[in-house]
Parts: structure tokens; sequence; C-alpha cells
């Protein structure tokens, strides 16, 4: 047997593995939607079971957490209204996208084309965006105790900069899931977009808390480590998907309306 005949059954095996995920994830919406407020409810119950934190928790306390399930399920929620028709909405005026040879085709010749849809290694980006999201929360969970009563101002800001970055960001992340699964023209600059915001998350919780008067020397090198993690993370889903949105014959099929050259 010739190695391109068994290449060709790996890819083959890979793109029915690949469509099979697909179709279970588009299939599977309201089950992912559920599953989050029930898995990640429980989870925030555990978590203030187990609070190092001694009486009652306040609103203060309870409405990150609450914010932190919440905003998700509502984010998924308006993406799918707003990218209902999402192939059908216009090409950007401006490509930004100009590496390699590319030919623009109709809309309707594009959706006709084999390469046409969420499916291939783009599976694998719908997956990982979407298990941004709840890594993102477990992370808050574990190094982000419920607060209650006066806190010292450093706490207070980092709390309050830890859970901006967490709703933010794991909305952010539902919604180019959505988009890209809607099959959005402006998907590709949209999840650009949003590293962009969490580089800049990252800069800001660290300026914002090192400039927090009585900030513990032990809790300033952690938070920077943290940091540091989240920032490397990010660097490396660039350099990884970046030359993929862009070189990419099923992402220009399909978000860009054009072929190669």
């Amino acid at each position: 047997m010739s190695f391109d005949i068994v290449r060709q059954r790996i890819d083959g095996r890979l793109r029915a593995k690949a469509a099979a995920m697909l179709v279970s994830i588009e299939g599977g919406l309201d089950r992912i939607m559920m599953g989050w407020l029930l898995v990640a409810g429980l989870a925030t119950a555990t978590r203030i079971a187990f609070s190092p934190v001694k009486g009652t928790i306040g609103i203060e306390g309870l409405l990150p957490l609450l914010l932190l399930v919440l905003a998700p399920f509502a984010s998924m929620v308006l993406a799918l209204r707003w990218f209902a028709d999402g192939e059908n909405q216009p090409q950007p005026r401006t490509r930004l996208a100009r590496v390699g040879k590319w030919r623009t085709i109709p809309a309707e010749q594009a959706k006709r084309h084999h390469l046409y849809g969420a499916g291939g290694i783009m599976v694998s980006l719908l997956v990982g965006m979407l298990l941004n999201v709840p890594i993102r929360a477990l992370e808050y969970w574990a190094s982000m105790p419920p607060i209650m009563g006066p806190v010292p101002q450093w706490l207070s800001v980092l709390h309050m900069m830890m859970t901006l970055d967490v709703v933010l960001l794991t909305s952010l992340y539902t919604i180019a899931f959505v988009a890209a699964l809607r099959r959005v023209p402006l998907f590709p600059r949209l999840l650009v977009a949003i590293w962009l915001v969490d580089l800049a998350m990252q800069l800001m919780i660290a300026q914002a808390v090192t400039g927090a008067p009585g900030l513990p020397a032990q809790v300033g090198q952690a938070l920077h480590a943290l940091l540091d993690g989240n920032v490397k993370k990010v660097l490396i889903s660039v350099g990884l998907w970046l030359p993929y949105l862009l070189l990419s014959r099923r992402v220009n099929v399909t978000y860009r309306s054009r072929v190669a050259a």
C-alpha cells in the first residue's frame, strides 16, 4: 500500500470525525448551554460552601459569581440571535487579509464549494474557543474567593479587575464561537480583535493592581506569574491560528468568499 493511499485514508477519517463533531456541536447547542448553567452553578455553590470567608456572603460577593455563570449563557443566546443569518451578512468593504493570491467569487458559489463550512481543522478552533470559557472560569474560582465587608484596597481592585477579565473574555469568546459556527464573514477579524482585548486586559490588570496601595509582595509575584501565563497562552493561540485564518482555503471560502487564484 502506497504512502499516498495511507495518507488519503487518514485524511478521510479525520474529516469524517471533524464532520461528526461539527454536527454534534450544531445540534447540541441547547444541551451545551443548559449543561453550562448546571455545572457552573454547582461549581459556584461549591466554591461558596468551601470559601475561606466566614459569615454570610453579601451581594458584593455573590454578584461576580452570578455574572460569571450568566454572562457566557446570555452571550450565546444573544449571538445566536445576532448571527441567525450570519452567512448572508455582507463581506467587509476593506479586505485586511491580503496574504496569498485569491480570487473573489459570488457568495452563492462559495456556499456550493466543497470546502465551505466550519468543518475540518476549524472544528478544533471552535472547540478551543468553547473550552476557553470553563478553563477561565475554573482559574477564577480557584484564585478568587468571594469577598465580604471591608477589604484592603488592593484586594478590592484585584477582585474587580479579575472579575471584569473573566466575565468580558468568556462572553467575547462565546460570541466568536457562534460567529464561526454561523459562518459570519467578520469572524476572522472578530477573533483577532478579541485576542487584542485579551492581551490588553492582562496589561490593565497588572497596571491597576500593582498601583494599588498595600499590595503584598507575595500576592504581586503570584499575580505576575498568572498574568504572564495568560499572555503566553494568548500569544500561543495567535501563533497557531493566525496563519490558519489567513491562509486556509476553507477559511477563505467560508468567511471571505474567495478561492485560490
